[in-house]
């Protein structure tokens, strides 16, 4: 009912409005700006009972909207920093794992440096050894051909020496030397009658 009234009344307000504004000009003075305003309030007034529930409704919608919105911005804002906490720690963690690997890295390097130089120094006393075993044979080597060259020049001296000091006389004599401690042997007294 109450909304027969309100077209009733919208209808005889836009119905009266020429004929009170034409009726205005003949009276002049302010009552000529009356009625447009009362007539523009009553529309102002119709529009807004009208429209009332329709923008309520759009601004309840768009407020709706605005909060889910936010909700969600709200819900995308703590899910990135989420993310952005989880790539912190990772990152701390990555640091981490760089610093072991350096460690690793650095202990590894040590510990082949190590067995180069024990594998260097187990190279060099085994060559070291070897050298040694060389030089020792060749030393044993050339004493023995010095002992050899030694005996064969000291004959060679001997028998120089006995040639040119020992006379015929004393190789008669050396040699009945050598004949009587024959003789004087048991093997040699079967010799004896030979002579």
């Amino acid at each position: 009912m109450t909304h027969r009234v309100l077209y009733a009344i919208v209808w005889l307000a836009l119905a009266a409005s020429p004929a009170l504004a034409a009726g205005g000009e003949e009276h002049g003075g302010g009552e000529g700006l009356l009625w447009p305003l009362l007539n523009f309030a009553l529309l102002v007034g119709v529009l807004f009972y009208l429209t009332r529930k329709p923008i309520q409704a759009f601004f309840a919608e768009r407020r709706r909207n605005i909060q889910s919105e936010l909700g969600q911005a709200a819900e995308l804002q703590r899910q990135a920093e989420e993310r952005h906490a989880k790539w912190q720690r990772r990152l701390v963690d990555i640091e981490r794992e760089l610093d072991e690997i350096r460690r690793l890295g650095r202990e590894r390097a040590e510990a082949e440096r190590e067995q180069i130089l024990a594998d260097a120094r187990e190279s060099a006393a085994r060559i070291e050894r070897t050298a040694r075993s060389a030089i020792e044979q060749e030393l044993r080597r050339a004493r023995e051909t010095l002992r050899d060259e030694a005996s064969n020049l000291a004959v060679d001296l001997a028998s120089g020496l006995l040639r040119e000091r020992v006379t015929d006389a004393d190789r008669d004599r050396l040699l009945d030397e050598f004949i009587a401690r024959v003789e004087q042997t048991p093997s040699g007294s079967a010799h004896t009658g030979d002579r």
